[in-house]
This record gives C-alpha cells, sequence and structure tokens, in this order.
C-alpha cells in the first residue's frame, strides 16, 4: 500500500481478511462470542480505504464466507440442506458485505465520511430485512441474535427491533474504519465519534435501567420432555404408554406447584379431538396443562397444534402453527388465527418456528399478551441458538415466554429477554420448573413494528445517490 489506496500489499490484505474470517466464526452461529460481532467487520473496513476495490471485495467475500462455514456441519449433516442451499447462505452474506465494503471505501474516497460510516448498517439492515420478508426461515441467521447473552444492547429490540440491534453492530466497527481512515478530516473525526459514541452509550444506559424494573406478579411454570418414543398415536400402544409417563411427571410438577406444564411440539399424533387423560389431569391438579399434538381429527386437514387443557374444561383450547418447515412439515395445514386463553394473565400459544417471524410477536404485542406458551422440537446443537430467537420476539413485543423444546432447551424468560431458569433435553428426559414474573409491558416496537427497518432503507438509499454524486476524491 505504498501509494495510498491504489497500493496493495499482500500480508495486510491476508492479515486483515483472515482477522475478519475469524471474528465472524467465533462472533457468530449456534453459539457465538456476542464481543466478536463488534470487532469482526473492523479489518476488512479498515482495509477498504487501503487497497484497491477489486481486493476490498474479495477480502470481504471472502471474510464472511469463510466465517460461515462454521455452519457447514449443522447444514450438512443436522439438518440436511441441499448444497446448493448452503452455497447460498454462505456466501450471500459474503456478497452483500462485499457491496457494503465497496459503498463505504466509495464515500470515504469521495470525502462522504459521514455517509460512508452510515451507509453499512443501514445498507446490512435493509438487506436482512428484505432477506426476512423472503425467507421461509424469516429472521432466522440475523445478527443481532449474537447478542442474546449481552442484555443492555439486548433491550434496544423493545424500541427498533432486531434491527436496532444490527445497526449498532454494524455501526462501532464502520466508525472506527473512519477514524483511522487518512481521508477523514479532524472536524468529521470529532463528528463520527460522536454520532457514534451517543446512540450506543444511549442503549447501554436506556437497556441497564430497562432491567431494573421489577416484576408486577408471577406464575409457577413447569416444563417436560421425555425424549422417546417420537410422535406415538396415542391410541397405540406406545402412546399410551408415553401418556403415562407424562401424566406421572406431570404430577410431580403439580406437586412442585406449577400452575401451569408445557410439553413440546407434537409429543403425540391423535385421531381425536380431545385427550380425556389430559383433561382429567388438568381438573385434578389445577392445572394448565399445554401438549402438543399432530392433529388428524379433521380428515382433510392434518395440523401441528398446540392443545391447552385448562381445570373443568373437557375440550382443549387450540392453536395451530403458523410457519411450517419447508419440506419437513409439508404434510400439515398452516394456521390463520392467534389463540389466548381466558382470564388473567393474558396468555398466548404459538409453536417452535413461528417465533421465528415477527408477524407472531406483533399479533400478540397487539393482544397485550404477558406470557407465551411455546412448544417446540430443535436439533439439539441448535438449541441455544433457537431459544434465543424465541427471547428475543419476548423482548420486542413485551411478553414472557415458558418454550420447552424436544432436543433442544427448556427456558422460562421474562420480557427482558432474562432466562429465569434453563435445562436442556438435547439427548435426555428433562423437566424444569420455576417462577417466571410477568409485566403488563407495552413496547414502542410492538406499536410501531418495523419502523427502524424502513429507516434505514431510506437512509441506504440517500448514501448510495450520495455514491453516485461527484465530490473531491482523494488519492
Amino acid at each position: 500500500m505504498a501509494s495510498g489506496h491504489k497500493g496493495f500489499l499482500p500480508l495486510a490484505w491476508t492479515a486483515a481478511t483472515a482477522l475478519s474470517a475469524l471474528g465472524w466464526w467465533f462472533g457468530s452461529g449456534l453459539q457465538p462470542q456476542w464481543w466478536l460481532t463488534w470487532l469482526a467487520p473492523l479489518p476488512v473496513l479498515w482495509l477498504a480505504s487501503r487497497a484497491r476495490a477489486l481486493w476490498v471485495a474479495l477480502a470481504a467475500l471472502l471474510a464472511y464466507a469463510i466465517g460461515g462455514l462454521n455452519q457447514w456441519l449443522y447444514m450438512h449433516q443436522v439438518i440436511r440442506l441441499p448444497l446448493s442451499v448452503i452455497v447460498c447462505a454462505t456466501v450471500l452474506p459474503g456478497v452483500a458485505l462485499a457491496l457494503c465494503a465497496l459503498l463505504f471505501r466509495g464515500l470515504l474516497l469521495r470525502g462522504r465520511v459521514l455517509a460512508a460510516v452510515l451507509v453499512v448498517p443501514s445498507a446490512w439492515v435493509t438487506v436482512e430485512y428484505i432477506g426476512s420478508l423472503l425467507s421461509p426461515h424469516g429472521t432466522f441467521g440475523n445478527i443481532s441474535y449474537t447478542q442474546m447473552d449481552n442484555l443492555p444492547i439486548v433491550q434496544v429490540a423493545a424500541i427498533a427491533g432486531i434491527w436496532g440491534i444490527g445497526f449498532l453492530l454494524w455501526l462501532l466497527p464502520t466508525a472506527i474504519a473512519a477514524l483511522l481512515a487518512t481521508q477523514a478530516t479532524k472536524r468529521e473525526r470529532i463528528l463520527v465519534a460522536i454520532i457514534t459514541v451517543l446512540p450506543i452509550a444511549a442503549a447501554v444506559a436506556y437497556g441497564t435501567w430497562r432491567l431494573q424494573v421489577p416484576g408486577e406478579t408471577s406464575v409457577r411454570i413447569g416444563l417436560v420432555s421425555l425424549e422417546k418414543p417420537i410422535r406415538p398415536a396415542l391410541e397405540d400402544a406406545d402412546g399410551q404408554a408415553l401418556q403415562a409417563r407424562y401424566v406421572k411427571t406431570v404430577e410431580h410438577l403439580a406437586g412442585a406447584g406449577a400452575k401451569v406444564v408445557l410439553m413440546p411440539e407434537t409429543s403425540f399424533s391423535s385421531q381425536s379431538a380431545t385427550v380425556p387423560a389430559f383433561a382429567a389431569l388438568a381438573a385434578q391438579h389445577g392445572v394448565t396443562l399445554g401438549i402438543g399434538i399432530d392433529a388428524r381429527s379433521d380428515p382433510q386437514a392434518e395440523r401441528n397444534t398446540l392443545a391447552v387443557y385448562r381445570p373443568g374444561e373437557a375440550a382443549p383450547i387450540t392453536y395451530s402453527k403458523h410457519h411450517l418447515i419447508p419440506g419437513l412439515e409439508r404434510q400439515y395445514t398452516p394456521g390463520n388465527h392467534y389463540t389466548l386463553l381466558d382470564g388473567a394473565p393474558r396468555v398466548g400459544l404459538a409453536v417452535c418456528k413461528d417465533m421465528d417471524f415477527h408477524d407472531i410477536g406483533q399479533a400478540y404485542a397487539a393482544r397485550r399478551v404477558q406470557l407465551l406458551l411455546v412448544p417446540a422440537w430443535d436439533f439439539g446443537v441448535d438449541g441455544w441458538l433457537h431459544s434465543r430467537m424465541a427471547i428475543m420476539r419476548g423482548v420486542e413485543s413485551g411478553f414472557a415466554i415458558a418454550r420447552v423444546a424436544r432436543s433442544g432447551r427448556l427456558t422460562l424468560s421474562d420480557d427482558r429477554g432474562r432466562v429465569v431458569a434453563e435445562s436442556s433435553s438435547e439427548d435426555h428426559d428433562e423437566t424444569l420448573v420455576g417462577d417466571l414474573f410477568l409485566r403488563d409491558t407495552s413496547t414502542l416496537y410492538g406499536r410501531w413494528g418495523d419502523w427502524w427497518a424502513w429507516l434505514c432503507l431510506v437512509g441506504a438509499a440517500g448514501c448510495v445517490a450520495l455514491y453516485f454524486l461527484r465530490r473531491r476524491a482523494i488519492s
């Protein structure tokens, strides 16, 4: 890099690419180190103003793609995605980063330093938002989920959703890269520092304050996952044997004070609209009992259902899963309604993959739900990530979540994203009981939805327009 941005130094290029790749490898994926996510883009963005456009784009593409290979075994061996899908899932984010890096570089070299700092976070949020609208997997893979152990920052979701968190994650490294660029003047460096430090400091302060707000009431909840057999018919001997085991476990949890007990997604299949043994169990112990059922009572529409039995009610209250896994759940008819239980607290129902999508959270936010019951079925190694995606919906839309997964995590989380109790059912039977605090919470995101994503779209478009308006070029 002997002549400013026109040169090229193989060692620096290799080091920047490798450092960013390592940052993405450990700062993303199934169990990320949240602090590394803030630093992962920095080496490539630092390179942007010091190398030719082709080398900058290549570094960004390789760094993100190599880092994304941390999920190769998960995508290839666990969920068995086609190779073409794996390649797209690995390469396309790298292409997006390459375009962001080129925009950052171009605006810097045109003397538009502030626009250069804003274009990367705005463009990335825009790409992720559009992707969430088009993808059958919703928000899976969104960068914001890397921060689920960083609770003060997670509170930003209550205002701006995951889009606000993603914006901050990209703002910091982009600003540092701009501050280190020779193209920035002293005045521009001061301005960049201000527009970066103030929102991040405000986010941390807001998040810290929000985590101090006490709960209003509590409910004792039991979760239970019995690993095998898998989805037996209740009418068969295996189904009857598993039912007996669940009855015994529910009695134990009720004896421990649980007022709500939840079982995993499709724990049974059944051709009956009701299960008398579970109705009797709910009545006998005074518990609200939720069971995941592969419901086949309607010959025209098999459904992935959550059936909830309440004391004194013979027929269950039901909810059918809205968002089905492509291919794996092609036999099911998706649901189209939202379900609340009568009385207080206000309790809503959802199933597993529903929590990957914003529409479920926003629908229940509009209904002022305080607690969401979510049976699930994970793939073992993705238990942490998938449970945290669900927990994020609670922060965004203002409700606590009781989630129980076969081959995953059992979690009780409040509307701030705090996991108050957790255990794993990745390869064995598991139970959990704990007290979950509930609040009557209304969030800005729950009322306004994806307003920040739209603002980022407008901001990205404005920055791109500035990219094509000529200004001084800096050599």
